[in-house]
């Protein structure tokens, strides 16, 4: 499949949680009353996107009402994937590999998707022509390291690692030296999981971006938070704390194909103004996609 077609696969749990009540609701063309409206907000909290979001999106609802009634499920439709839209769409900012090399810090919780995601990235990247190496500054979670060098393997990227239970700040430095060393192109750190909860482990994290910095000016360039959609809104209390302790630049929403609550993307784009750099539909290397806010609106709500 392409990505588009990877993205609609992805997002029809939530698409048909979403669009069922709605269709239902506009099978007649009549205006707008309050039951109608309480219906399409229970449809939209339903899907997670988040009390704020869905209150500006009844906003506009209620303002569009009689173009809605004249205009059917199709206009009701064009009225929330705008609303969407808007909702996702943030500035890009720094561009990607502006720096060499370009350092990327995953972080989050544990079983998010962290590993998986990093050697997807590697694999995305590597095909793009970017010489990469993975760093597995996960040095407390069983197998970690190994799973990470499978990524490597497939990807064609290297791999560092240190004794088990080193300082991941070391195996940071090392692997940061390293990619100076054979002027590679980007080094992608999976950190290990922590609870947001946890202070010493967040404090972790700041001395290892300070580390980063002192070997690679700007670094690190991007710290990625990945979150698991399944979760739903509780995620969106995760989100809150990492932003606080780890400087997040962006967002990657994993696990879209396994959830009808992948509304959890504008909860927390709308909270936290961080964009979404990538989704994850799948299982495979191919199945993590760079985000595009239009093309998800629309396969979101069809």
């Amino acid at each position: 499949m392409g990505a588009l077609d990877r993205l609609k696969a992805g997002l029809s749990r939530t698409r048909e949680a979403l669009n069922t009540p709605l269709e239902d609701l506009f099978r007649g063309r009549r205006p707008l009353d309050p039951a109608d409206l309480d219906a399409v907000e229970e449809a939209l909290i339903a899907a997670d996107l988040g009390l704020a979001a869905v209150g500006e999106m009844m906003e506009q609802l209620r303002a569009q009402s009689g173009k809605i009634a004249g205009g059917g499920t199709p206009a009701m439709r064009e009225v929330l994937r705008d609303e969407v839209r808007s909702a996702l769409e943030r500035p890009r900012g720094p561009s990607p590999f502006s720096s060499k090399p370009w350092v990327v810090f995953l972080v989050g919780v544990n079983g998010a998707g962290k590993t998986t995601t990093a050697g997807k990235l590697a694999h995305l990247w590597t095909r793009e022509g970017k010489r990469c190496l993975l760093c597995a500054a996960d040095t407390f979670r069983a197998a970690a390291d190994a799973q990470l060098r499978i990524w490597a393997e497939r990807s064609g990227s290297l791999f560092h690692q240190g004794p088990a239970g080193a300082d991941p700040s070391s195996v940071l430095t090392d692997s940061l030296r390293t990619a100076r060393a054979r002027g590679l192109d980007v080094v992608v750190v999976d950190t290990a999981g922590r609870l947001h909860t946890k202070g010493n482990l967040m404090s972790e994290l700041e001395k290892m971006a300070r580390v980063a910095g002192k070997e690679v000016a700007g670094a690190p360039h991007e710290t990625l938070l990945v979150l698991d959609a399944t979760v739903g809104s509780n995620g969106l209390a995760q989100a809150r704390e990492f932003t606080k302790a780890a400087a997040v630049t962006g967002l990657v929403l994993t696990k879209l194909d396994g959830t009808a609550k992948g509304g959890i993307a504008v909860a927390v784009v709308h909270e936290l103004g961080v964009p979404i750099r990538y989704v994850g539909v799948g299982e495979t290397a191919e199945d993590l996609l760079p985000f595009d806010a239009a093309a998800f609106a629309q396969n979101l709500v069809g």
